[in-house]
């Protein structure tokens, strides 16, 4: 089970409901992502930057790919 399954999961949405709130919430995500790889690499005194830059970016794309999944019929 993928992490997007479980989470779809947990939240009781479907998954285009899912995909739906990752296309509203975009930018928000992306925020979150970077928070936390600015975190990952202030903690490892930026001795991974590239090692956790390439993983946020890839984290960035597949929500971006996720969001896009979805029918979209019902959002603005």
């Amino acid at each position: 089970m993928s992490f997007m399954d479980t989470l779809k999961g947990k939240l009781g949405m479907s998954k285009d409901k899912a995909a739906d709130t990752a296309r509203e919430h975009d930018d928000q995500i992306d925020s979150g992502i970077d928070r936390g790889a600015q975190s990952a690499d202030s903690k490892t005194g930026g001795k991974h930057s590239d090692q956790i830059d390439s993983g946020a970016d890839k984290a960035k794309g597949s929500m971006d790919d996720f969001g896009n999944q979805g029918g979209g019929e019902g959002s603005s």
